[in-house]
Order: structure tokens, then C-alpha cells, then sequence
């Protein structure tokens, strides 16, 4: 049995997830926050977080890396950590630097602090001659606008170091730019409280197809799991609006992206990690658009679980204490997976979601989630806002994402203004 420590974590699926491997695979974990109620707040009625499940939690500034580097030293001391994890993206990076204090298993610091780095991420990628859009980091307003003109419209906004798409925009004039920069400028500070560095990255907008790459890499190689599909609405912004595993992409397309994929996270040098590889297939071949070394978010493992057995937060669970994870593919009695998320366009307040009925009782269901009547509902700009979402399978082929879109059209919310 093995004792992790989980530095924080999202409070949605991966906060049931890992706690659901660990669990199963006969350990257990110590949960370190800086604040408990942001959990306890998510907490299901009637029910217990599952963070509450861990053999200890500790409550410290997760945010002061230096300090909570010997913090952590003195709980090692007393508890004995056999590898560190966390789902979060923003203390990726100080799960690494723990590891690597404490001697345990984990991807090398810098490799993380250049994956979670979008502009670090471009840099080491093109000074590994992987192809990719022109780009300009800029620090102020007047770059900004100088390294736009240079590059040429339309082009990407981009925040260097938030997720979830929050802040990223599609820009096709100057007065587009302007406001993207000003919104994400009044942006100053993190959902966990840690300051932002307010450099902006500026890219070429890549045309084509996106998909994710899925791997484990373990020993100094990268094993791909599969590639996911992905469905993207609400310019200027980009949210995903589904996903299905695996891709319905010729093979020579699936190769190309794997094959960038590996490059990438050979490039970075990450091993001992679950990475999300996201790619646009463009017609001058696959381009990186972002290297996430965690598992992918969205229910895109639960996809990949239903389709192939394979439980990629074990996986993640596995690499975190050094163990070669168990990647073999099982017979689920399903070829293909998909979700479909329900997403407002516009304020108010959820009054109900019609049609709920008809989609429970719908063949292929795998899973329904609905948010509450009352629910406070924002127009989305990021992958934050959803209403819910419907998975459903295909035994026979890849039909998967029909189903879904068939599902999803049955859904009908009524939102009431405020």
C-alpha cells in the first residue's frame, strides 16, 4: 500500500476520479490545501466530498512554493509520502517541485514549468524544430498591438498560464485585440488566489480539426493511449462543445498526430507523467497547440474507459509512486464514446432543463448531468459555464458523437433574466 500526497485539486470529476483510483488500488492519500472550504462548498448534498475520504488533510499556503517545500519536508518526515499527485492545473508544477525535494517519483520540474507555460511551451518547441504558428510574447499593450501587425490578423490571444480556454480569442482587427487584451488585463489574479504573470502570447490562428493525443509516458517512453476528437463553438472564444474517442480520422491523420505528439513531450522532456497533447490538423500538417501534462479534463477518461478499459487516473495514480501502470486494452462492449456539454449563450437565471426525461430513458446513455433550477448562468467564455452534459456509446462503429448530438437536442434550458 502506498501513501500519496494530493496537492489540491479541481472540485469536479478528477477531485472523484483520483481519489477513486487511489482507493481501489488499495492506497491511500493526504490531502494539502490552503483552503478546505473551497472543497466543502462543492461537496454533493447529502453526501461527502471525497477529498474527506484521505487518510490526513493539511491545511498550509499552497501557494508560497519555498514554504511549502519545508512544510512538506516535515510532514514527509512524519507521514512517509510515496509520491505526490494533483489533478489542478496551477499546482502542477509545485507537485513536481515537491517530488523532486522529497526524491520520489515525477516528471522533472522544468519540463512541467514548460508544459504549463504556454509561452515556454512554443519556445522549446521551436528550438526543437517542431512546426508551428508565428508567435510573439509581448509585454505591454504597444507590443502587443507592433507584434499583431507583424504576424497579421486574424490571430489567437492567449493568457500564458490560465486553463479551461478562460481569456483565449480569436482576434481579427486591432479594435478586436484591444478589447481581448483589456479583458484579460482586468484578469490580475487566479480562481486560486495566485497572481498572474500579465504577458500575453499572440499566435497565428491555426485552421483545421482539433484533437488530443492521450499517453502515459513510463520509463522514458511515451504510450499512447488514443486520440480524442473535439467540437469547438462560441468564437472569439474557444469552448469545447464535445468530445468522442476515439477520433473518426484517417489513419495516415491519427499517425501524424502521434507522432507530433511523442515529439513534443520528447521535447519537453516529460516522462513519468499522463499528458494531454491538444493538435490542430492543419492542411500544412499537425501543429501543437498545447502540451498539458496531467490527464485530460472534460469526462475525456471516462471516455477513453468506456471504449478501452483503460482507467487513465490510475494510470496517473501508477506513474505518481513509480509503478509501471497497467495499460492493457479490455473488451467494454463499446467501439467508441462521446460527450456533449450543454452551453449557455446567454445570463439569467436556470429555471429548468426540459427534456431530461426523454434523454434518461435513451438507449446508449452512459451518462446525464444537469445543473440545479436556480443556478446562476453566465453566457459562455470559457469551459467553465456548462449547463450539464450527456455521454452516450456506440457498440457497432463511431457513432458515438450522433447520439450525442441527438441527446443534446432534446435538451431544452429555460433561462429567466435576473
Amino acid at each position: 500500500m502506498a501513501h500519496l500526497l494530493m496537492v489540491e485539486s479541481w472540485v469536479g470529476s478528477m477531485s472523484r476520479l483520483l481519489p477513486r483510483s487511489i482507493r481501489e488500488a488499495g492506497h491511500e492519500f493526504t490531502f494539502l490545501t490552503r483552503d478546505l472550504h473551497h472543497y466543502l462548498r462543492s461537496a454533493p448534498e447529502g453526501a461527502a466530498h471525497p477529498l474527506l475520504a484521505a487518510r490526513h488533510v493539511l491545511t498550509t499556503e499552497t501557494n508560497d512554493t519555498e514554504a511549502l517545500l519545508s512544510f512538506v519536508e516535515r510532514a514527509h518526515e512524519l507521514l512517509r509520502f510515496d509520491g505526490v499527485i494533483t489533478s489542478c492545473d496551477y499546482y502542477l508544477r509545485t507537485a513536481a517541485r515537491i517530488a523532486g525535494r522529497l526524491g520520489l517519483p515525477g516528471p522533472a520540474p522544468e519540463a512541467v514549468e514548460n508544459a504549463c507555460r504556454k509561452d515556454a511551451t512554443r519556445r522549446v518547441l521551436a528550438e526543437a524544430g517542431l512546426p508551428g504558428p508565428r508567435f510573439a510574447v509581448c509585454a505591454d499593450w504597444a507590443e502587443a498591438a507592433d507584434a499583431a501587425r507583424e504576424i497579421g490578423y486574424p490571430l489567437v490571444l492567449k493568457p500564458v498560464d490560465l486553463c479551461a480556454g478562460m481569456f483565449v480569442r480569436r482576434v481579427d482587427d486591432e479594435p478586436a485585440l484591444a478589447h481581448a487584451y483589456r479583458a484579460l488585463a482586468g484578469f490580475p489574479v487566479n480562481a486560486r488566489g495566485q497572481r498572474r504573470d500579465p504577458v500575453v502570447l499572440l499566435e497565428e490562428l491555426l485552421e483545421g480539426p482539433e484533437v488530443s493525443v492521450e499517453t502515459v509516458s513510463y520509463g522514458g517512453t511515451a504510450h499512447v493511449v488514443g486520440v480524442t476528437d473535439k467540437s469547438v463553438g462560441g468564437a472569439p472564444a474557444f469552448i469545447e462543445t464535445g468530445h468522442m474517442f476515439p477520433a473518426a480520422l484517417p489513419p495516415a491523420d491519427t499517425e501524424a498526430a502521434v507522432d507530433t505528439a511523442r515529439l513534443a513531450l520528447k521535447a519537453l522532456g516529460l516522462d513519468g507523467v499522463v499528458a494531454h497533447t491538444e493538435i490542430k490538423l492543419t492542411a500544412d500538417g499537425p501543429r501543437v497547440v498545447e502540451v498539458n501534462p496531467r490527464p485530460a479534463g472534460n469526462r475525456i477518461t471516462e471516455l477513453i474507459r468506456h471504449v478501452t478499459g483503460i482507467d487513465l487516473a490510475a494510470a496517473c495514480v501508477d506513474v505518481a509512486i513509480g509503478r509501471e501502470p497497467d495499460l492493457r486494452r479490455r473488451p467494454t462492449g463499446l467501439s467508441s464514446a462521446a460527450i456533449g456539454f450543454l452551453v449557455p449563450d446567454t445570463d439569467g437565471a436556470l429555471e429548468a432543463i426540459d427534456g431530461a426525461g426523454t434523454v434518461r430513458a435513451a438507449d446508449g446513455l452512459l451518462e446525464l448531468q444537469l445543473a440545479d433550477a436556480g443556478k446562476a448562468v453566465k453566457a459562455a467564455g470559457s469551459n467553465n459555464e456548462y449547463l450539464g452534459h450527456v455521454m452516450a456509446g456506440d457498440a457497432q462503429g463511431l457513432g458515438a458523437r450522433d447520439r450525442v448530438e441527438a441527446l443534446l437536442a432534446e435538451l431544452r434550458p429555460r433561462v429567466v433574466a435576473r
